[in-house]
């Protein structure tokens, strides 16, 4: 009998060890739906929205450890920003001029100064002159110390310098533009001259008549660019030639070159009476 009973017992223990699987297998398997149950995505719907207004003002108490902080990286930035590169014996304007003014005429030398040795270097050709919008000059430059401070308030904007080919008929549409506006864009290496009625009378690129058999090479800004038509510059564009410059860049390279800055109204635009 003893040796009977120890014979069945491997039989029943692998029953009862069977019997435990299934049971497990389906508690894993109720558990596991019961799991994707809980994580079943809802669409909640929003009901209501609050909010306050927070007043940013002198009220508010500085942070201790903040101010310490950002206090040498200030007192650096405004060192390098204030720092004296030239200076201007007189106010240069953005009003004093008629058809052009002596901020916008400094604007536009300065461009072309500083492109004309670049286009050079990277293409070999000459520029032929430059035209910016009277818009993209957003301060005049006071009497006084001049210091890269000045460059970013004149020109705040990040716009690049390009330069773009326009065959002859595409120049002429550009050049009847600028004669014909209200504003006075500022424009270099180019003397316009018109009727009262500002239709075209004469035009000398560097020096030389307007010859609309060839194409030219114009500096202005990223922004007319890619505005185009839709601004009123450049409706074809044969190529663009891309500085990598900034406007601003090209301001402050300027200033650091010159001990003083002159400019006046002169005759790169006339409109004859």
């Amino acid at each position: 009998m003893i040796f009977t009973k120890v014979n069945n017992l491997p039989r029943r223990l692998n029953k009862d060890t069977h019997v435990n699987n299934l049971k497990f297998k389906q508690f894993v398997v109720f558990t596991t739906f019961c799991f994707l149950i809980a994580c079943k995505d809802e669409t909640g719907k929003l009901t209501e929205i609050n909010g306050k207004q927070i007043p940013i003002d002198s009220t508010i108490a500085e942070t201790d450890s903040i101010e310490a902080f950002v206090e040498p990286f200030r007192n650096r930035i405004n060192e390098v920003l204030d720092s004296a590169l030239a200076y201007a014996p007189k106010p240069l304007l953005l009003d004093d001029g008629e058809r052009n003014t002596s901020m916008g005429n400094l604007m536009a030398d300065m461009v072309f100064e500083e492109t004309a040795p670049l286009f050079k270097t990277r293409t070999g050709k000459d520029l032929d002159f430059v035209v910016l919008n009277y818009g993209g000059v957003r301060s005049i430059i006071s009497e006084g110390n001049v210091s890269a401070r000045t460059a970013y308030e004149v020109m705040p904007f990040e716009n690049y310098i390009e330069v773009v080919e326009l065959s002859g008929s595409a120049t002429r549409q550009l050049l009847n533009f600028v004669a014909k506006a209200s504003r006075r864009h500022p424009i270099s290496g180019i003397q316009i001259v018109t009727d009262k009625n500002r239709s075209l009378e004469s035009v000398n690129i560097q020096g030389q008549p307007f010859d609309e058999s060839r194409n030219y090479f114009v500096a202005t800004s990223d922004y007319l660019v890619n505005g185009g038509p839709s601004v009123g510059f450049f409706d074809e564009i044969i190529s663009t030639t891309e500085t990598d410059y900034l406007l601003r860049n090209a301001i402050i390279d300027h200033f650091k070159k010159m001990d003083t800055l002159t400019a006046v109204v002169d005759d790169r635009f006339i409109q004859l009476k």
